[in-house]
């Protein structure tokens, strides 16, 4: 990135977008450092971006693909790309693909969520369109009925899958179920989610044949984040230079972060989108710079990803590393936080997933169910101290399958953590 290159996008973004005005106001007429910026506070970014008379915009909004996102925020909103952005956009990202193991002629289902204005299922098939290699693309979408879907995969032999960690896992259930073989499948391109181990292993009984990689790494409000690298480890991406950069800030002072391994929050500024500007916008996550090539990091998870239940925060990672701990066997494929109040407290219940046929050995989950809640409790000492005291009810367990875990209807994204509380 130049500094004529930021210097510009920042002259542009105060002269033609209210909130960038305002936002900048008490900085020098010229800035080209984006240490220099403040970082976008996320609720007045998306309280002056309205879908009327948006203040973020820099224009009318008269030519554009208007795109529905949560943000990081929970509630959708609405994100906006002009026709040269979108195809600037798709275009680089589709360059990142080569690095996910995309060869010449794969054939490649596109199983992500369309229409109600989601972004996904278009944006890579888009971006498969741009790839610099051939491939032949199947717009299959994740709410096709899995009993057509599986038929269609087998019948047109897909090579590549791509969807949602938790869409790829419910098609592994339902292949396992019905002694279906997809034996064409060799690569499974996932996004919108991270991927944990439990998922892999159910991934990698139905589709032994096939390897579990990152399809990139993109947000439809931040927009180019990470292009995958090579590698073992599908959580290490690298910046998309030079259409976007990407920072690590400190948790506590928004100061960037330099070194390998240290943790921070990740923030974006896209150098090409300029109807609605991103700069030092929080994408949400957290990352670290692994220090194995330029701009390479790890993401580390949600930034924010947990819940409250009474006196006591709980993250989703915290349960996800007691099930890994614990699950020695390999038992669980899928894991929700489900917080209830009843009796008048809070108490939190694990909602665990587990792999076809498992569910007759009720000794052997009853053990994990005891090792697990063992687990979280080591690392969350605060819990059963409030058990104790009356404050919340004790942890408990409770088994589905992979199917029965409650997904996001518009994404088809597992929701983490579902909160059930009564709210006035």
């Amino acid at each position: 990135m130049s500094a004529q290159q930021l210097s510009d996008l920042i002259r542009f973004a105060r002269h033609n977008s209210p909130f960038y005005r305002d936002l900048y106001a008490s900085l020098p007429s010229s800035v080209d450092r984006l240490t220099d910026l403040p970082v976008v506070d996320q609720k007045s970014f998306w309280a002056a971006n309205t879908l009327h008379d948006s203040r973020v915009l820099t224009g009318p909004l008269s030519e554009a693909t208007v795109y529905k996102t949560g943000g990081t925020t929970g509630s959708p909103k609405f994100s906006v790309y002009t026709r040269d952005e979108w195809r600037t956009f798709v275009t680089t990202f589709g360059q990142g693909l080569v690095d996910t193991g995309l060869r010449p002629g794969h054939r490649v289902a596109d199983l992500f969520y369309a229409g109600e204005l989601y972004a996904s299922f278009l944006f890579v098939l888009d971006s498969l369109a741009h790839a610099p290699v051939d491939n032949v693309r199947l717009p299959i979408g994740g709410g096709a009925p899995l009993e057509s879907t599986i038929p269609t995969l087998r019948d047109l032999a897909a090579q590549v899958l791509a969807g949602t960690p938790t869409t790829l896992c419910r098609l592994a259930e339902q292949v396992l179920a019905s002694g279906v073989r997809l034996d064409s499948v060799e690569l499974l391109l996932f996004g919108g989610e991270a991927l944990f181990d439990d998922q892999r292993r159910l991934l990698a009984t139905a589709f032994p044949g096939a390897e579990a990689r990152s399809v990139g790494y993109a947000s439809v409000d931040a927009g180019l984040l990470g292009r995958p690298v090579p590698g073992s480890d599908a959580r290490v991406h690298r910046d998309f230079t030079p259409h976007s950069v990407v920072e690590i800030l400190d948790d506590s002072t928004d100061e960037p972060v330099t070194e390998p391994g240290r943790p921070g929050r990740v923030v974006v500024t896209s150098l090409f989108r300029r109807l609605m500007p991103i700069i030092r916008y929080p994408a949400g996550d957290r990352a670290e710079w692994t220090g194995t090539g330029p701009g390479h990091f790890r993401i580390l998870g949600r930034a924010e990803e947990g819940v409250r239940v009474g006196p006591v925060s709980l993250y989703t990672q915290d349960a996800q590393d007691a099930v890994a701990s614990a699950d020695t066997a390999g038992q669980v494929v899928g894991m929700q936080l489900v917080v209830r109040r009843w009796e008048g407290r809070d108490g939190l219940v694990l909602r665990l997933a587990t792999a076809p046929g498992d569910e007759r050995d009720t000794d052997r989950r009853e053990s994990l169910a005891r090792a697990v809640v063992a687990e979280l409790e080591t690392v969350r000492p605060l819990y059963p101290d409030s058990v104790r005291a009356g404050f919340v009810h004790p942890l408990s367990v409770e088994w589905a399958r992979h199917r029965d875990l409650a997904v996001n209807p518009r994404s088809g994204k597992l929701v983490r953590v579902l909160d059930e509380r009564p709210t006035a």
